[in-house]
Order: C-alpha cells, then sequence, then structure tokens
C-alpha cells in the first residue's frame, strides 16, 4: 500500500503519547454503520500512535518531530480524531497540530493538517530571549506585569521559522486583562505575528456610545424556584445556585460548580484572575437583583444565566459536557474595572469578564455576549484556531454563531433571538447592534465575501466571512424575517435551519479544524461534518457547499459528490500547441500508459494544478512505478521540448542516490534518459523541468516516466501538466 505523501523519517516514543504528524487529509474507505463497538479514549490514542508510527507521511513527519495528545474523539460507530500537538526537535510548532482520523478498526482513515511539507531548520537561535523580550514589550501599551520568551518554530505562514514566542501579561490601557503574544524573529529580531488570548467583545478601539437605546431595566414580579433574579438584559429568570436555609450564592451546582462574583471594580493588575479574585455573591432569600442598576446583583442575574444558557445549548444540543468538555464551570466576573466599556473571556484564567460600561451606557451582560466569549473557550479547547489571519476570522465568526445559538436556545422574551451580535448592548447609541449576520458589511468594516486579502483585517472584521456562511446555510439568502442576505456571486441559497447548520459547524470546529484552518479550509471541514452527520448525497451538504460559494470561497478538492466532470482532451493538439493529450490528467489516466494507482486525485498529496496528478513510488519498499504517453514530434518543430511541473518528497537523508526518477524518451528499441532525479534533489513543492526534444523531431516515440525505489525509506515523485511543445 503506497504511504501517505510526506517526507522526512519519523522517530516516535509510544510509551510517552509522542506522535507524528503534519499534512493535509488522506481518504480511505467510509467507516462501517451500526455495529462496531465503541471503543476507549485511551485505544483510540493507542490507535493513533500506532497508525502515526507507520505512515509518518499521512502526517508531514521528519526525523525530528513528536506529537502530543491534545484531545481524542470517538464517534458512536467507532471511527476516531486524536488530535496531537508537534514539536520540532522539542520546540512546540505553531501552526504544526494535527488531527488523525481513524476507522472503527483503527486503521488511518485521514489526517487534517496546515503544515505541507516536513520541518527542516536549526533551532539555534541568534538573538537572546531577553532581546525578544525587550523587542516585544514596546508594543506593550498598558500595564505590564511580566513578560517571559519561549523559544518555538513558527509555522503558521508558508516558510517555517525559529522564532521566540514572547507572552507580555498585564492590564491594558483600557483596563482589560492582556496577554500579548508577540512572534519575534530568532534569527533576524523582526517583529511577526501579534495576538492577545484575551478575547474582547469589541474590536481594538471601538467604544460604546452609550444611551439606552430602547433597552430599559427589567421590573417583572419574581415566581419561585430554587433560585429567581431580575436581571438588566434577560428580564426575570430561574436560576441554579447553591446553598440553603439563609445563605446562598450564585454557584451553579448543577453544571460544574460555575460561579458569578463580584470584581469590585478592579482590574486584573496581574497576569490574570487568581482563584479568590473578587467577592462571592451571597443572599438570604435566593431572589436576585431588582432589574435596576443600582443593585449590584442585577448584572450577576444576567451574568449567572448566561453561565447557564450556554452549559445548557452545548449540553442538550451538542451533548458537550461544559466549556472545556470535562465537565467543569467557568467563572464570570461582574462590575470588572471603572465604567469598562467591554467583556472578554480570559482563557488563561478560564473566566468571563464583564464590564458596566461606559458612564450611561448599558452593562455588557447581553446573553449572546455571554455565549459568543465562553465560545472562545470551547475553541481554545478543540481546534485551537490562532487569533491572527483566516483562523481568527473563523475564531471570532465561531462565537459569533454560537453565540447567537446560544441566544436562539434560551429563548427569552427579554432578549428575543435574531441574528444580531449585542444588540440590546446599543453600542452605537441608536439601536444598532455590533453586527449582522444577514450582511455583515453593514458595519462599513466586516467582510461579508472572502478573499485572499481579508487575513489581513482585525478577526472582528474578517470573521464577517464566517457569519455570513453560516446565516446563508440556517436561514438562506435574500429576505425573511431575520433580514436581508444578499450573495456574492448572484446565487439564491436555501437554508437548513439552525438545527442542521450548527451541529454541522460545532462537528467542523470541534472534529476537522486546526489551530491554522483558513477559510478554503473550513469549507473542506464543514463538508466533511456534513457528510458525516447527513451523507454525501444529502441536501445538507449542497447546502454548504452552495453557501461557501455564495460567500466566495471557491471549491476545494473535497465536495460532497464525485470528482467534477471534465472535458474529455481532444487527440488532435492544436498547432504549436500541447502535442500531449490529457496532459493534466483531469481525465484521469486517458491516453496514458500507467502502473496501477500512478494517475490518482488521492489528497494525501496535492496536483500542481486541478485535481489529478501522478504519483510514482512513495512506498518505503522496493518498487517500480511508470507512466508513458506516445507522441509525433513535427519535422517542421523549431525547438521541440518536454516541459512538466515536479515534486519530490523523501524520507531518506544525506546526497547518495538512493531512489530515482528517469524521464526518458523511448524510440523503437532505443531508450534515451533526458534526465534523472532522485531523492537527493527533494523540493518543497513543485518545480518546472524542461528537457529537449530536438533530437527526436519527425519521429513518433513515448516519453516515459520511470521510477524506482530501494528496499527502505520512501522518496515520492510527483508529476502534473506535462507538455509537450514544438517552439
Amino acid at each position: 500500500m503506497k504511504r501517505p505523501f510526506l517526507t522526512g523519517s519519523l522517530t516516535l516514543a509510544v510509551s510517552t503519547l509522542v506522535i507524528a504528524g503534519a499534512g493535509i487529509t488522506a481518504h480511505a474507505a467510509p467507516a462501517a454503520p451500526a455495529a462496531q463497538p465503541k471503543v476507549s479514549e485511551a485505544q483510540a490514542l493507542q490507535d493513533a500512535t500506532a497508525q502515526v508510527s507507520a505512515h509518518p507521511q499521512a502526517v508531514r513527519a521528519g526525523a525530528h518531530d513528536a506529537f502530543h495528545a491534545k484531545g481524542v474523539q470517538v464517534d458512536v460507530d467507532g471511527t476516531r480524531h486524536v488530535h496531537f500537538d508537534r514539536t520540532y526537535q522539542g520546540l512546540a510548532v505553531l501552526g504544526g497540530d494535527v488531527i488523525v482520523h481513524s476507522a472503527p478498526g483503527g486503521s488511518l482513515d485521514t489526517a487534517t493538517l496546515s503544515l505541507q511539507t516536513p520541518l527542516s531548520l536549526s533551532v539555534t537561535p541568534s538573538i537572546t530571549d531577553r532581546q525578544a523580550v525587550a523587542a516585544a514589550t514596546r508594543l506593550f501599551t498598558g500595564r505590564q506585569s511580566k513578560a517571559a520568551a519561549t523559544l518555538k518554530v513558527d509555522a503558521l505562514g508558508d516558510t517555517a521559522k525559529l522564532v521566540w514566542e514572547v507572552v507580555v501579561d498585564g492590564t491594558g490601557p483600557d483596563q482589560a486583562p492582556s496577554h500579548l503574544h508577540v512572534l519575534v524573529d530568532a534569527r533576524t529580531g523582526a517583529i511577526g505575528s501579534t495576538w492577545d488570548t484575551y478575547s474582547a467583545f469589541l474590536p481594538e478601539g471601538v467604544k460604546a456610545k452609550g444611551g439606552t437605546g430602547g433597552t430599559t431595566a427589567n421590573t417583572l414580579t419574581s415566581v419561585a424556584a430554587s433560585g429567581t433574579g431580575k436581571g438588566y438584559m434577560v428580564g426575570q429568570v430561574n436560576l441554579s445556585t447553591s446553598g440553603s436555609g439563609t445563605s446562598y450564592t450564585l454557584t451553579d451546582a448543577n453544571r460544574g460548580n460555575g460561579e458569578t462574583r463580584d470584581a469590585k471594580n478592579l482590574t486584573a493588575t496581574n497576569d490574570s484572575p487568581p482563584a479568590g479574585w473578587g467577592s462571592a455573591f451571597t443572599d438570604t432569600d435566593n431572589a436576585w437583583g431588582s432589574g435596576a442598576l443600582s443593585d449590584r446583583a442585577t448584572v450577576a442575574v444576567d451574568a449567572h444565566y448566561g453561565i447557564q444558557a450556554t452549559w445548557d445549548f452545548y449540553k442538550n444540543v451538542l451533548g458537550r459536557n461544559g466549556i472545556r468538555g470535562d465537565g467543569v464551570g467557568a467563572r464570570s466576573f461582574v462590575h470588572y474595572g471603572t465604567n469598562y466599556g467591554n467583556a472578554g473571556w480570559d482563557d488563561d484564567s478560564f473566566s468571563m469578564i464583564y464590564g458596566d460600561g461606559d458612564t450611561g451606557a448599558n452593562p455588557f451582560t447581553e446573553v449572546d455576549v455571554a455565549g459568543h466569549e465562553m465560545t472562545h473557550g470551547v475553541t481554545a479547547a478543540t481546534a485551537g484556531l490562532v487569533y491572527t489571519g483566516d483562523a481568527g476570522g473563523l475564531n471570532e465568526a465561531s462565537s459569533d454563531i454560537m453565540g447567537t445559538m446560544v441566544e436562539f436556545n434560551a429563548n427569552i422574551a427579554a432578549d428575543a433571538p435574531d441574528y444580531l451580535i449585542g444588540e440590546k448592548i446599543n453600542i452605537n447609541g441608536n439601536g444598532t447592534p455590533l453586527r449582522w449576520m444577514d450582511d455583515p458589511s453593514k458595519d462599513g468594516k466586516s467582510a461579508k465575501c472572502w478573499s485572499s486579502t481579508v487575513k489581513n483585517l482585525n478577526p472582528h472584521y474578517s470573521s464577517g466571512v464566517g457569519n455570513h456562511f453560516f446565516y446563508l446555510l440556517a436561514v438562506g439568502s435574500g429576505q425573511s424575517q431575520w433580514g436581508n442576505s444578499p450573495t456574492c456571486d448572484g446565487s439564491s441559497v436555501a437554508g437548513l435551519g439552525n438545527d442542521a447548520a450548527t451541529k454541522i459547524w460545532y462537528r467542523a470546529l470541534s472534529t476537522y479544524m486546526t489551530s491554522n484552518t483558513d477559510y478554503p479550509g473550513a469549507r473542506t471541514a464543514t463538508i466533511k461534518a456534513a457528510k458525516d452527520l447527513y451523507g454525501a448525497g444529502s441536501t445538507q451538504c449542497s447546502a454548504v457547499e452552495k453557501a461557501w460559494g455564495a460567500v466566495s470561497v471557491a471549491p476545494t478538492a473535497t465536495t460532497c459528490g464525485g470528482a467534477t466532470p471534465t472535458p474529455t482532451p481532444t487527440p488532435t493538439p492544436t498547432p504549436g500547441g500541447n502535442l500531449l493529450a490529457n496532459p493534466g490528467f483531469e481525465s484521469g489516466a486517458t491516453s496514458w500508459t500507467s502502473s496501477s494507482g500512478v494517475v490518482t486525485n488521492s489528497a494525501n498529496a496535492a496536483p500542481h494544478g486541478g485535481t489529478y496528478y501522478a504519483w510514482l513510488d512513495g512506498y518505503g519498499s522496493a518498487h517500480t512505478d511508470t507512466l508513458s504517453q506516445s507522441v509525433t514530434v513535427p519535422a517542421t518543430a523549431t525547438a521541440p521540448k518536454l516541459t512538466f511541473w515536479n515534486r519530490i518528497s523523501t524520507a531518506e537523508t544525506g546526497t547518495t542516490a538512493y531512489d530515482t526518477l528517469k524521464v526518458q524518451v523511448v524510440d523503437g528499441t532505443t531508450t534515451t534518459t533526458l534526465a534523472t532525479y532522485s531523492n537527493a534533489n527533494a523540493t518543497t513543492g513543485y518545480v518546472q523541468r524542461t528537457l529537449d526534444l530536438s533530437a527526436f523531431k519527425g519521429k513518433t516515440v513515448t516519453v516515459k516516466f520511470l521510477g524506482t525505489e530501494d528496499s527502505s525509506l520512501q522518496t515520492s515523485f510527483l508529476i502534473d501538466d506535462v507538455a509537450v511543445t514544438t517552439s
């Protein structure tokens, strides 16, 4: 069996759960339905470890890579998904994580990741950690509490770099806790990507303008329950609290002891709120708040209800047991800072923080804000989407999407469900929301259509593409009770409803997205999720494809059905054009003679263009593959030549040619070798080769590629877009 495409060898310490990972997705047979027994997470991890050890190519693992389990998921039918973080020569690799997907029996099915080639770089820095810290701290404008630098590999971009990741902790100028991450090139000292792991609701520089905007204090009467509350945003609600007799606290014993505390208008002057930070809310009759902001417990009711609503949505709709999936409830702090006009999730302290808003403005304790912010914690515990580039936009979109679905699931009269983000806070002072999901461009900053430049936007604005996609998937395009949603391609999209759209997005986030997933990768992830949940030929899967097309995310290799039909190549080329038929293999093996499996659309590797390509060798054992086509070179040709795109990936080391690819011309009984490439000529991507065919003018010959692999350590020779031209 041909090994999944990869370069480099791999050394794994299975006893310490160290695995190899990197690459794209390799599809095998679909998981068998029904009676497969559900295996334990420990067994799933053990099997995934063994599969990656046996097939390091599938995860783009080199000799110095190791992998450490981040999360294990076992589906009802026994299909397994194991998420690993990667290290290279002992250094953590940003963007190097991988999800290994295994069939119910434990055999490797696919591997999801963004790293395209094995890592090969020196890990010796040219600048010190102190120099890196000095450079990074100049970017921090608040009150700094500490800073530390850790040497890592940055694989978030196209070329892997050795970097110092500097984390500067403290309090920002807006009073918010801050954990600023700065990547400093360990060779040059240049500043790279930056992001903060404190996820604020409002983008930096945006300030709530204040004014009631139609949102008034709720003054509904209470009803008897285990606990009752009158919130400013949520109105009268039932609360799950702890205590008995005349002593109660806002601690939810039914939801992992999630707690709401009073920050006492203090700020997190340390790196994050410590365990005992703030004060507990206590009450003698278990009836909380008055609906008026003069009562400090009023916004605590909002926040505590937000904990309940978010927990119940994830538990009852998606089957997730808490933010991290471990049954532990998060803490919420209200009355944070002085007139702090924002809210946020601090993953470092596993806490929600709510400000009261500027003078005259509304507090930030709205239900969709609670769901939004706590979803940042869910994302951190699953895909781990880094908060920069397309991945940052997907991170923020996930929070908008799930925060909105928390609001729909709660379905309370005081905050009727809609597809508006933060509308009750009245951020703009005129009753409008922070963001619109039906048409994100309404705010004047958010992108509603994807392009390669969207990654340069602040994640709060690049999230618009994901929000628009979800709205189209759930509601559809055009006019509805929820808004008026355009499409970027002029198409019409029929919505699936919230239930299917939500389950598809969550499945994609938790099972198929990694830290560096971009929007095209999100299209692939959601299609896979729809296939898992509803089937490849389902209406739901087709709707996912249509909704992505409607926000300008073009088709990828992963589709709901088979490959898109392509025209049969014309056997007689136009004068002066390519003399070969089916030169890019898009009609499969048509017009070519090849060894079994050479012409392929396997997702274990990638074509230079289109969907199909030729893959010679890559078995890691003695093997020979051939690929050939006959062609007549006109006697009138002025400068006939053979060109093709070639990529070479290998697990061999050194400069000795163990595995070879020969490019030959067969003229009757005579074979001429035009060029020989080997494992010693490994490439980082496709390169174009050009060879002279002048010696064969006026002859009908066979152009032949001959790949030969020795007894150990694979080398893969990829070929695509072959041409024989006459001038």
